[in-house]
């Protein structure tokens, strides 16, 4: 149907060839990606939970590229509007209604892994770290279990309206969320664990140099900004740490 699928590198130069290396640089600043390392018991765990998590991704992204494939030679008399929807509408094309649901569930369920911990980092970061720092330090159990609350439901209600545009896909909002949160928290990240020379102030000065270049660059059309916007996020934000740093040692964190 159309042999250049097959085609790792078709069509891509060498500002796409980049944007592909760079979504590696992400992981390091994922809040719900660092939290399950912050959960781990023992370091020695690590190793097992390495070994589980590489095959179980290996099997999962042989299944994506399969899928797709398998999609491709289905819908070629009747292409889909929105190739991202190629598992579903396998799912419910060549199975019972019955399997077609735990499908879908499955779906759900990978979806639901995700935005939990999302909203718990977030929910955690608003009444820990920002509202018992900076607005009531005093502040008891019960009333920041209250604001925790409200600051799920806050970004619940902002979640729905960035959901309900339609033209929207879900790739562009996970890569801009991606670059978004690599960033802004990775070079921080990175740099806390290998440079013991890097202040507090380096720390904020890298992550708002990190996220305003993702905003801004991707704005920008043609040339060099068609690269993935984690790449000069990260090459801003590496550099603004050290000068910081090197301007301020005296707050260590």
């Amino acid at each position: 149907m159309n042999p250049a699928s097959t085609d790792l590198f078709n069509n891509i130069g060498a500002l796409g060839l980049l944007s592909l290396l760079a979504w590696g640089l992400g992981y390091m600043g994922q809040p719900h990606i660092l939290t399950r390392f912050m959960a781990a018991e023992n370091p020695q765990k690590l190793i097992a939970a390495r070994r589980i998590a590489m095959v179980s991704m290996i099997i999962v992204l042989c299944g994506s590229v399969v899928t797709g494939f398998a999609g491709i030679a289905y819908f070629a008399d009747a292409p889909l509007v929105n190739p991202e929807t190629v598992f579903i509408a396998l799912s419910q094309s060549l199975f019972s209604p019955w399997i077609a649901g735990i499908v879908v569930a499955a779906i759900l369920s990978a979806i639901m892994s995700t935005i939990d911990s999302q909203l718990l980092v977030s929910s955690s970061v608003i009444s820990e770290d920002f509202y018992r720092v900076f607005i009531k330090p005093t502040a008891s159990d019960k009333e920041l279990l209250l604001v925790s609350r409200a600051a799920v439901i806050g970004i619940a209600v902002i979640a729905f309206f960035i959901a309900s545009d339609r033209n929207s896909r879900v790739l562009d909002l996970v890569s801009y969320a991606w670059a978004g949160f690599g960033a802004a928290f990775g070079p921080v990240i990175l740099f806390s664990l290998y440079w013991r020379k890097m202040t507090r102030n380096a720390a904020v000065a890298g992550m708002l140099i990190g996220a305003v270049t993702v905003v801004i660059w991707s704005k920008l059309i043609g040339g060099i900004f068609d690269v993935y916007e984690i790449l000069p996020g990260f090459l801003l934000a590496a550099p603004a740490i050290v000068v910081t740093s090197l301007l301020q040692p005296q707050i260590r964190l």
